[in-house]
């Protein structure tokens, strides 16, 4: 099936909302497939918080900070801020300021870690891979690749720091590092630290990637009609996935939970 189809409530028109294999919607149907439904089925997207908007603020600021060797760290910070303000103009997310405080040090961490290869060859470079087996080919968006050093590097911020890869961050980068000869490495990056791990065992997160994308397709051939989905997924309210109120509303709209 080439896509699924979602119907809007209430006598809304009918549309079709064209899937797309990514490792961030993989990785959403293994860790909560009735969010995976709402999302990708019903077509009824979460809001994304300020935590999120920060991470892509301190991305910008910190590419900004690698591709122009003249960039000071404080021209680095104003893009990313300048950034954060735009994608939180509307938010009510009672955390905004808090996590806008984060970005500065946050920044600077990340520039220092990462300086050292000089500067990237390409930023958000587009990925896709489509093996043998998978009707839908798997696309995503790498943060910095060095070319010449065989590196590609995916910036993660976060408020603690993890002591190992996460297994839905390996799979992440195992896409984004698909030849034997490029090198995979995440940079954690928290309010106070920073590291940077290399991933290890890259073709077995890239197989369990794939995996996961055929468990997708054949969940997806089950039915064109997307409340069968909601009859055979239940959400985990106990979950940050359905923490919100609203998505709880939406939990007892369509699952009644």
């Amino acid at each position: 099936m080439n896509y699924v189809r979602r119907e809007f409530i209430q006598g809304a028109p009918v549309s079709k909302n064209y899937y797309q294999h990514s490792p961030s919607a993989l990785n959403l149907f293994a860790a909560a497939p009735a969010m995976f439904v709402l999302e990708k089925i019903l077509g009824l997207k979460q809001p994304v918080g300020a935590v999120a908007h920060r991470g892509t603020a301190i991305e910008d600021g910190v590419a900004h900070g690698l591709k122009d060797p003249k960039a000071s760290d404080a021209d680095s910070i104003k893009v990313a801020l300048a950034r954060f303000d735009l994608l939180t103009a509307m938010s009510g997310d009672a955390r905004r300021e808090k996590y806008r405080a984060d970005i500065p040090g946050m920044v600077v961490q990340a520039l220092d870690d990462l300086r050292h290869h000089g500067i990237p060859t390409d930023t958000q470079g587009f990925i896709t891979w489509q093996p043998e087996g998978l009707r839908l080919p798997i696309v995503g968006y790498f943060d910095f690749k060095w070319e010449d050093k065989g590196i590609i590097v995916d910036l993660k911020t976060t408020d603690k720091m993890p002591s190992e890869i996460k297994k839905a961050h390996a799979r992440q980068v195992s896409l984004y590092a698909a030849s034997d000869n490029q090198e995979g490495q995440i940079t954690y990056c928290t309010p106070k630290k920073v590291q940077t791990l290399r991933l290890e065992n890259i073709r077995e997160h890239r197989q369990a990637l794939l995996n996961i994308a055929k468990a997708v397709e054949n969940f997806l051939a089950l039915s064109e009609d997307p409340a069968f989905f909601t009859q055979i997924t239940a959400p985990d309210l106990d979950s940050f996935y359905w923490s919100s109120p609203a998505a709880r509303q939406l939990a007892f709209d369509h699952w009644k939970v």
